[in-house]
Order: C-alpha cells, then sequence, then structure tokens
C-alpha cells in the first residue's frame, strides 16, 4: 500500500512538471521550444518579426554572453525573465536565438 502511494504521488508530480522530470540542464531543444512560447510574440517565429520594439534576431550582432545579460534582466520593453526561468533554461534561449540567421 505504501509503495502504491509513492508511486501514485510520484505520477503526479511528474504529471504537473508537464510530464518529464525536472532537468538542471536545459538543452538546445529546450531553448527552442523555450523561444517559441515565450519569444515568439514579439521576435517572431523566425527571428524578424520586430513587434514592441523588439529587434531582428537573425541580423543582430549582441554575442551570447550579451544576449543571456538581456533575456535574464531585460532591455527597454522586453521582460526579465530572471525569477520565470533557470539561469539554465535562460541559456538554452541565448543558444537557440543565435541559431536564427538570416535567410
Amino acid at each position: 500500500m505504501y509503495r502504491s502511494l509513492i508511486i501514485i504521488t510520484f505520477t503526479l508530480i511528474l504529471l504537473a512538471c508537464g510530464g518529464k522530470p525536472a532537468n538542471k540542464y536545459a538543452t538546445a531543444a529546450d531553448g527552442e521550444e523555450i523561444y517559441k512560447n515565450r519569444c515568439v510574440v514579439c521576435h517572431g517565429i523566425d527571428g524578424k518579426l520586430g513587434l514592441n520594439g523588439s529587434k531582428d534576431l537573425t541580423v543582430s550582432k549582441v554575442t551570447e554572453a550579451e544576449r543571456i545579460v538581456q533575456i535574464t534582466k531585460g532591455k527597454n520593453t522586453m521582460t526579465p525573465f530572471e525569477g520565470i526561468l533557470t539561469p539554465e533554461e535562460i541559456k538554452a534561449v541565448a543558444a537557440y536565438s543565435m541559431t536564427l540567421t538570416a535567410q
């Protein structure tokens, strides 16, 4: 009985976390997923939208380290994601944003 309760509790925790266990090391795929969920509204799926004063990421000369700071602290009307995303998720989004190049 006790073992069943533990299994049920663990399953409910996994479901609450989106069906996968928390990963303290975000991957590039996570960066793309987070970008699609949080950034496309202003930057667009391809990084070129420029809504609300956002920059075209495909031509940006901002380094990955600078992007990490901007994502963390925000800039102008951009939401600061510190406290919303983990540092690993912020790094993953910054890394993914570097893959958006002019086409």
